[in-house]
């Protein structure tokens, strides 16, 4: 709000009030954040189209004898071919001579539940072995 001092006949203390609000200094904020969002937009878009360097990394050779986790949809959990309970698999694994530097696979069904995989990876985390690959299918269209 402002006010309007009156000169003249009226008397010192006779303030007229102004109900107009001053929009001025809200409409430079709005244009100067207006400016920083149209920069700043563009650039964090990740829609530029590169084209990648083609790799001359030969693919490695898949070890002969590849040792197998595969879960199940239902939670059941295999080394190999052989069923073990989740709990057990770190303990499975060291029975087997199976070393924490070995590269596991890791086989899931499709429509398993998350909290069957977590509790596996946590497992074979907790047991030391951080070696994962996920194993997919490749599918051709």
């Amino acid at each position: 709000m402002g006010a309007k001092v009156g000169g003249g006949q009226q008397s010192r203390f006779n303030i007229q009030m102004n109900d107009e609000i001053n929009v001025t200094p809200f409409v430079d904020v709005m244009l100067v954040l207006l400016i920083i969002f149209m920069v700043v937009a563009p650039l964090a878009s990740v829609s530029i189209p590169v084209e990648l360097p083609s790799t001359q990394v030969k693919a490695k050779k898949n070890p002969d004898d590849p040792i197998y986790v595969t879960l199940q949809k239902d939670g059941r959990v295999y080394i190999g071919d052989f069923p073990v309970k989740v709990e057990d698999l770190g303990e499975a694994l060291h029975r087997q001579k199976i070393s924490i530097d070995s590269r596991l696979f890791f086989r899931a069904d499709a429509e398993v539940e998350y909290r069957y995989i977590k509790e596996v990876f946590n497992t074979l985390q907790d047991n030391q072995y951080y070696k994962l690959n996920l194993v997919a299918e490749d599918k051709i269209k």
